[in-house]
């Protein structure tokens, strides 16, 4: 029983202290709802997470490893969010939105150096998107991920047919997505891949090898389809906002 106690706390923050310390911060005003809950959590969750300026924290935040997470000025992080920042931790860069129920998950207990997620200015996160960051996730700016988007940098070994998936290991490369990338609704990013500057992903896509720079790719596994502005018609008559 005391194993597993052990086993639990140190899988919620970076010690005994700091996990009685963050549960009572985040009990106390994790809760209170409006502008006077993201008020008092703006102040006093400083005492267990790094923030630079302000950020806006809604109430109903589940977070884990509070010592690992970094906010920049401008943050907004939405209800129901999930962000677990064992062991090199979670930034969230200036002015970038983590929508409802986002799982923000590196949760390495391999010691694994280069798991992490990094999350660059001007970025939207989409609802119920779910990022995990085991090899390491790192997010350009003005990055938009549509709702329900997965990126994984994660993947199980399954080579040997006599011995169960779970005994044989793990790979975990990392995802890169640099800056001004667009990424569609339902999209599943794997491990090991890069997406170009300026591409878009198309809803759907399973990407599972790199992105060219400015490029438009879909479908599964993910395809090339055009280059971002080729074929766009000027005279098509159109609302832009």
């Amino acid at each position: 029983m005391i194993s597993q106690l052990r086993l639990y706390i140190s899988r919620q923050a970076a010690s005994l202290g700091r996990y009685f310390w963050e549960q009572l911060i985040i009990f106390m005003l994790g809760w209170i709802p409006t502008i006077f809950g993201i008020g008092i959590r703006g102040i006093l969750y400083r005492t267990i997470l790094k923030m630079d300026g302000w950020a806006a924290i809604e109430n109903g935040v589940r977070i884990r490893f509070a010592s690992n997470i970094h906010l920049s000025h401008g943050v907004y992080i939405d209800q129901g969010s999930y962000l677990h920042a064992c062991p090199n931790g979670i930034e969230i860069g200036k002015n970038s939105i983590v929508m409802h129920g986002t799982i923000l998950h590196v949760y390495n207990f391999r010691e694994m150096p280069h798991s992490a997620i990094r999350i660059g200015d001007d970025c939207l996160i989409g609802e119920y998107s779910v990022i995990r960051g085991q090899g390491g996730v790192t997010i350009g700016d003005r990055v938009y991920t549509s709702p329900f988007t997965q990126l994984i940098s994660v993947n199980h070994v399954f080579d040997d047919p006599e011995r169960p998936f779970v005994d044989q290991g793990i790979t975990a490369e990392g995802i890169v997505v640099e800056d001004d990338v667009w990424i569609g609704s339902g999209v599943v990013i794997t491990d090991g891949v890069r997406i170009g500057t300026g591409s878009v992903v198309a809803a759907g896509a399973v990407v599972t090898t790199n992105v060219a720079p400015h490029s438009v790719v879909g479908g599964v596994p993910a395809k090339f389809i055009k280059m971002v502005g080729e074929g766009a018609d000027s005279s098509r008559d159109r609302t832009i906002y």
